[in-house]
């Protein structure tokens, strides 16, 4: 299933009158909030189709969830969490997929608790329960959070929770802490109605996981095919970040045209506290973004390694793709 030979095909160019636009569905890793207004705002701002491209968005179910979309053909591109294509590309060797843009550069992955029910600092968790969602991303680093943090893991009750009941169940004391991206589960409180004093947030980055995030993944059979088509989407999710951080009412207004349902001032925060903390970094400042250093990313495979045996030896080449960004100062961030 995984390889596939049609993916090109299934993607190709639709005409129009005197006019070529290919055809690009784009799987998100989640819902429609405040971290996927820059895309809606790429798409509604003509971003995109400048770049002769049609994409469309489909939300997706966590940060796995886009990868065997992409790796069988379903999609052409995707965004999910990069250690996890890791782990992917581990078990399926050769598997038609790659990232090819990091957007987290500072990954948001969290362990987020109750003051009030004894959360406030890593070693809190042990003797308490904690709500995990088995296909999260914030859930699928814990073990290396637990092993920089020296915690003992038959300490620690954790539950299996779904995504729509994680923060509820937090809200409610059913469980003590929760795994997740810090912009969702703390902003998903507080609409719940948890005091913001009573939120504890441990960035699993500021713990001692030296990850990178969520990147841009690609179906490398409809890369090889149209690679033009490819950078011209990296540029225009470059741009639509940019038009987003200098424009991030525009950008909701964008994103509520997907979800009437949202709270307006909730998703500007959501989308404000992802640029701030994992967008927009020093590096990306420097560097543009998009791009990884070659030895954090080497650092961060080794620390994988200390909690994931590897059924083959890592290729670091295989799993990070540069070739399709634009030049750097295409993609460079600034506030």
């Amino acid at each position: 299933m995984l390889k596939t030979s049609f993916a090109a095909a299934a993607f190709g160019l639709i005409a129009s009158a005197g006019l070529a636009q290919t055809s690009m569905p784009f799987a998100l890793d989640w819902k429609f909030e405040g971290p996927a207004a820059p895309y809606t705002l790429a798409i509604d701002e003509g971003i995109f189709s400048d770049k002769g491209l049609e994409v469309t968005i489909t939300e997706g179910q966590g940060s796995l969830d886009a990868i065997p979309k992409v790796a069988t053909g379903a999609f052409p591109v995707g965004f999910a969490d990069i250690n996890s294509v890791i782990r992917f590309l581990d078990q399926n060797p050769g598997a038609p997929v790659v990232p090819v843009m990091m957007v987290y550069d500072k990954p948001p992955f969290a362990v987020v608790g109750r003051i009030s029910q004894g959360i406030e600092a890593p070693g809190d968790l042990e003797g308490a329960t904690l709500g995990a969602p088995p296909p999260d991303g914030a859930w699928a680093q814990f073990p290396i959070f637990a092993a920089e943090n020296d915690l003992d893991m038959d300490a620690i009750t954790v539950e299996p929770v779904g995504f729509p009941t994680r923060e509820p169940m937090l809200a409610s004391g059913e469980v003590d802490a929760v795994t997740g991206f810090s912009f969702s589960s703390t902003l998903n409180l507080i609409r719940l109605g948890v005091p913001e004093d009573d939120i504890s947030v441990l960035l699993m980055a500021d713990y001692g996981v030296d990850l990178y995030g969520n990147a841009i993944i690609v179906n490398t059979d409809f890369a090889s095919e149209n690679p033009e088509a490819v950078t011209g989407f990296l540029t225009g999710i470059a741009e639509g970040w940019q038009a987003a951080i200098s424009d991030p009412e525009a950008a909701i207004a964008s994103l509520l045209e997907r979800n009437p349902a949202a709270d307006a001032d909730l998703e500007q925060r959501r989308l404000q506290l992802s640029i701030e903390a994992n967008v927009l970094t020093d590096y990306v400042a420097e560097n543009g973004m998009g791009g990884i250093d070659p030895e954090r990313f080497a650092a961060a495979i080794e620390q994988t390694r200390t909690v994931y045996e590897f059924q083959n030896e890592p290729d670091i080449a295989a799993l990070f793709d540069d070739s399709y960004l634009p030049e750097a100062e295409a993609r460079m961030l600034s506030e």
